[in-house]
């Protein structure tokens, strides 16, 4: 199973916007990071999920994947499996499609004191950029 931790950052809202994807595999950790374009903050944490479930789809194929993002809004939608919110619904769309491809996938929100490394890829994304 494979722990994976998420994050978004964006300088503004929106603005400049930065994923950061910590997959550990045992004792192995690999590091991620993409600038993403303007979003919001909500987006970008969507985004972050989806790059994670990309990266793992083409580097850990058939894998559990036990998901940990700080971001309640997007845990809240993911399990839920809904959201109202225009914006948010086709980036959903794209985390269930792409969940599907693994035999089990877990979300669950973590604080964000937990999720340093992560958030430092997102923010060095967008530096990066700049």
């Amino acid at each position: 199973m494979l722990e994976i931790y998420t994050d978004g950052a964006s300088s503004g809202d929106p603005g400049p916007s930065g994923v950061g994807v910590v997959i550990k595999n045992g004792k192995d950790i690999y590091e991620y990071m993409e600038y993403v374009g303007i979003l919001s903050n909500h987006e970008t944490e969507f985004h972050a999920v989806i790059k994670a479930l990309e990266i793992c789809s083409k580097e850990f194929p058939n894998e559990i994947l036990s998901l940990r993002s700080d971001s309640k809004l997007v845990v809240d939608v993911i399990e839920k499996d809904f959201t109202k919110n225009q914006k948010f619904q086709p980036l959903l769309e794209q985390i269930q499609v792409k969940a599907q491809s693994f035999p089990y996938f877990f979300i669950k929100w973590i604080p964000e004191k937990q999720n340093k490394n992560a958030d430092r890829l997102a923010r060095r994304a967008i530096h990066e950029h700049k």
